[in-house]
């Protein structure tokens, strides 16, 4: 998912590299590997994460979020980036065609831990410790609520679901320039705003919030692979960012992953079927189109997945199950290297949203007329 330069390159990329690369550097799926291997090891040593934070709830209260200062939590956020980023740079390497074996993926894996290990030592901390906040962080709502702000703050990433408004003095961003008549409106759809999503945004943009909305609440599961409930329940905020017909209640934006995507693909093959659409709309739409519906039949497969988890009868189950889906909710966005050539590209079974953005943004780039 992503190497460890990309998070300070992607502050000062243009937009469409930087979406990829903060896509990517969402917190939500960090701890997969992480949470499993340390979990993992605790049990090895007789402690879990529900024996932390029962020890926790013994110890004196201390300034901040129940049992954590502030300062805690600031240096628990910058280990989790940390981890994030070595995390995302192993997920690259296991999902390369070259280190499909079973040897490979273990000595990666096994790479993975020890380079956890020891951010976890260098940030002066102990495994146990470790496990406790992730443990609060995950199941006390002013914690997660302390924790989020302060990923936001470190990474410029807005926390998904909040729309953070523009003071009353400064006029709202000025929308996309997007080309005249009904190729442009309905590209306008896709990127400006559309009349019955949240804010009215564009369908993208809406998009881009539920898979990361999605992605996040996976990440969460894969924290707690010994809580079967704790599972369970993101496993139903997962399905309520894909589609809250579903599951109505949740941390989504209340419109869906699935409507938006369907509504991205609708929107951009009508732009290229329109009256005066351009040969780089019609090649490009084809393309955002393609990597919209690619995110569809993903959002199938992710309800599916959450679904299991929501009916399985053991930790370990859902836990495996777990792993699964964080990987999944990754590709909404980032996409996937089905055919093995170490890149992602928009083709069937390819792109994702990211790649969406991407051609979105050449299409435009093409429309734009030259000095």
């Amino acid at each position: 998912m992503f190497r460890v330069s990309i998070f300070a390159a992607a502050l000062r990329a243009p937009t469409g590299v930087r979406v990829r690369a903060l896509a990517r550097l969402c917190v939500s799926s960090a701890f997969a590997l992480c949470a499993m291997s340390t979990s993992i090891r605790a049990q090895a040593s007789g402690t879990s994460a529900s024996s932390a934070a029962s020890a926790s709830a013994s110890q004196p209260p201390t300034a901040g979020a129940a049992g954590m200062t502030r300062d805690e939590l600031v240096a628990f956020a910058k280990l989790e980036i940390a981890i994030s980023v070595a995390r995302d740079s192993a997920q690259f390497q296991l999902a390369l065609a070259r280190n499909k074996t079973p040897g490979l993926q273990q000595q990666l894996r096994d790479k993975l831990a020890t380079e956890i290990a020891g951010l976890i030592q260098r940030a002066s901390t102990t495994e146990a410790e470790y496990q406790r906040k992730t443990y609060l962080v995950a199941t006390n709502p002013e914690a997660r609520k302390l924790f989020d702000a302060m990923i936001a703050q470190q990474t410029g990433v807005p926390t998904p679901g909040q729309v953070i408004a523009a003071p009353a003095a400064v006029a709202a961003t000025p929308a996309i320039k997007v080309p005249a008549g009904a190729v442009g409106a309905h590209i306008g759809h896709v990127v400006n705003a559309f009349g019955d999503t949240p804010n009215n945004q564009g369908l993208l943009p809406v998009a881009l919030a539920e898979a990361k909305t999605a992605a996040q609440h996976a990440g969460f599961a894969a924290r707690t692979p010994t809580n079967l409930d704790a599972m369970k329940l993101h496993a139903g905020h997962v399905i309520n960012a894909i589609d809250p017909t579903i599951v109505t209640a949740g941390p989504g934006l209340g419109y869906g992953l699935k409507k938006a995507a369907m509504g991205v693909a609708m929107h951009i093959d009508l732009a290229a079927k329109a009256q005066g659409a351009s040969p780089n709309v019609v090649m490009h739409a084809m393309h955002v189109a393609t990597s919209a519906q690619n995110t569809v039949v993903r959002c199938d497969q992710v309800i599916a997945l959450a679904k299991q988890i929501q009916n399985a009868t053991s930790a370990s189950d859902a836990a495996a199950l777990v792993n699964q889906l964080v990987s999944l909710t990754t590709q909404l966005t980032a996409g996937a290297d089905a055919n093995g050539d170490g890149k992602i590209g928009w083709q069937d079974k390819e792109g994702g949203l990211q790649q969406a953005q991407e051609h979105v943004t050449l299409l435009l780039a093409g429309e734009t007329p030259k000095p």
